[in-house]
């Protein structure tokens, strides 16, 4: 057996899990093998691993397989491992108290920004992005924050490919893009008015590391009625205030970015 086969079993088994992750209820080994690109056999000797390790479970009666709550409990654990994240949650509540709309936070990664954590609005309305959710760099507010004060590479990719349009407002245009980072990356916060879903906008800001590298964002959530495209002066006050507290938190000593 060459030294790659294990390697290829231990991918094909976290694309096994990150497929089901992304599927809304139980999955057959068929589904799961037109996903993952393998053949039927080799989709069940995995998932009889993962289910012998309790990660996965059978439905007695479809058959089907779903995660177990066990990924849940290891996703949780990791994430009490991020100062970053630890840190933000300390001022969370307090910046959602203040606002009155849902407040999330996000790491950057290669191909977007993810959703570590939120804390509801208390409007009947519920507006969220779930922990794990993973935005696009050019359609979220997150994503430009990352594009304008994180690594340079996360632009040169950004600008070098087709960008999705989710809705009639996400801006698909380079030279467009660039100039609206370049405002965000003075003004020290950033929107995305409807730019991926309808009646949404999100504001966000830079948290920064002691080293002034980009650790992640911090954001509220609402309606366009409620954070509007020129949000109000007290939201953008409130959310630059927070992430300059984690940014503190974080061992960070530069000024706050202006507003």
């Amino acid at each position: 057996m060459s030294d790659s086969a294990p390697i290829q079993s231990v991918a094909t088994t976290l694309t096994i899990l990150e497929t089901m992750a992304q599927t809304n209820g139980p999955v057959g080994v068929s589904e799961l093998a037109r996903a993952v690109g393998a053949t039927k056999p080799r989709i069940y000797r995995h998932l009889r691993t993962l289910v012998d390790h309790n990660y996965v479970m059978q439905d007695p009666v479809t058959e089907k397989y779903l995660l177990t709550i066990k990924l849940f409990h290891i996703g949780q654990s990791v994430a009490g491992q991020i100062e970053f994240l630890s840190e933000a949650r300390r001022i969370m509540p307090a910046l959602r108290q203040q606002v009155n709309q849902t407040v999330s936070v996000g790491q950057i990664e290669e191909t977007g920004v993810r959703i570590l954590d939120i804390i509801k609005s208390r409007s009947e309305i519920e507006i969220t992005s779930p922990p794990g959710t993973l935005f696009d760099f050019h359609s979220s507010a997150q994503g430009k924050i990352a594009l304008a004060f994180g690594p340079q590479h996360l632009w040169d990719q950004t600008k070098d490919q087709a960008l999705r349009q989710w809705t009639h407002k996400t801006i698909t245009d380079i030279p467009q893009l660039e100039t609206e980072i370049d405002l965000i990356r003075t003004q020290g916060w950033a929107v995305a008015p409807e730019e991926a879903l309808i009646g949404i906008n999100a504001l966000a800001a830079p948290v920064f590391e002691r080293s002034g590298v980009l650790a992640g964002t911090i954001s509220i959530v609402g309606s366009v009625q409620h954070i509007t495209p020129q949000p109000a002066p007290s939201l953008i006050d409130a959310i630059q205030a927070a992430a300059h507290q984690v940014s503190l938190r974080l061992g960070h000593t530069g000024a706050r970015l202006p507003a």
